[in-house]
């Protein structure tokens, strides 16, 4: 429960600072991180060794020491990236996927843990109440696992107001800029489509379609509005970024596949002062500036 509380306000403190302060150069990844419950699962696994090679334990109970060993370096991860004293600014794209993966881990084992033991109660083994503190431990596993996922996204976004940053200094020198002849149209394709935004069961069609293709997640960057269009002053809703180079493979896979169904897209190539971060493929009609924008 510590655990938890500690990472709510950690990360709703974390998202005020990043908002409010320029995004800093992430970091590499950990150190092998080191806990009191990683040294005592590791006597346990010594002891139980021992114990089972000689016939005195079975070797189920090896097992499960080695996944408490398995769960306590994951909570480790996670007492470092999620719950912990580092910086949100300060955590690299590496250290913010270990940290997600470390979460699902944990909510699987639990998973796993429940399923067990609800066999047993079916077979009288252990009374129903035994399930209760299994249930909350997973509740709780699954919460952190929404945290890690939230706390991710804001380090990608955090990741692309840098990259902007960069860019924009980056054209601090030059005298002449026609962002459109000499940005715009080299560096942006656009498909006008049907006009359309994409409905939510078409993308989670496209997604399946990605998965299939490409044994991995469609890499969305952006669903919806998001601080790094707020912060160039654009309405997003209803709009997707996804994070592929649409001259590459899958970038080009994505754009044949929208053109086939008619959804507008911006194929951007590299970034667009004022208009993009980087490379990447917005899905959707242009977005529009903010009432507020100045």
């Amino acid at each position: 429960m510590r655990q938890f509380f500690a990472s709510v306000v950690f990360l709703c403190s974390t998202v005020l600072w990043g908002q409010s302060q320029a995004p800093s150069e992430p970091a590499g990844p950990p150190m092998l991180l080191q806990s009191k419950e990683i040294d005592l699962a590791k006597a346990e696994i010594e002891r139980v060794t021992e114990l089972v090679n000689s016939g005195a334990l079975p070797r189920i109970r090896l097992e499960e020491a080695e996944e408490k060993m398995a769960d306590a370096q994951d909570d480790a991860i996670l007492a470092h990236t999620l719950y912990g004293e580092l910086p949100v600014q300060n955590l690299s794209d590496q250290m913010a996927d270990d940290m997600v993966a470390a979460a699902q881990r944990r909510v699987e084992r639990e998973m796993k843990k429940l399923e067990d033991a609800r066999k047993l109660v079916i077979g009288g083994v252990l009374p129903k109440a035994s399930l209760d503190p299994i249930e909350e431990e997973l509740n709780m596993r699954r919460i952190n696992l929404s945290l890690a996922h939230s706390r991710s996204k804001l380090i990608a976004e955090l990741a692309s107001l840098a990259n902007y940053e960069r860019s924009m200094h980056a054209l601090a020198g030059v005298t002449h800029v026609d962002p459109y002849t000499d940005f715009t149209m080299s560096s942006m394709v656009h498909y006008e489509g049907d006009g359309a935004i994409l409905p939510d069961k078409d993308l989670h069609t496209l997604e399946a379609s990605f998965e299939r293709r490409f044994g991995r997640a469609l890499p969305i960057s952006a669903d919806g509005q998001t601080a790094v269009h707020n912060a160039l002053g654009f309405d997003h809703h209803g709009r997707v970024d996804v994070a592929l180079n649409p001259n590459e493979p899958e970038g080009i896979w994505l754009r044949h596949y929208l053109e086939a169904k008619r959804v507008p897209y911006y194929a951007f190539l590299r970034a667009i002062p004022g208009k993009a971060t980087g490379a990447h493929i917005h899905i959707g009609p242009g977005s529009t500036k903010l009432h507020n924008a100045d």
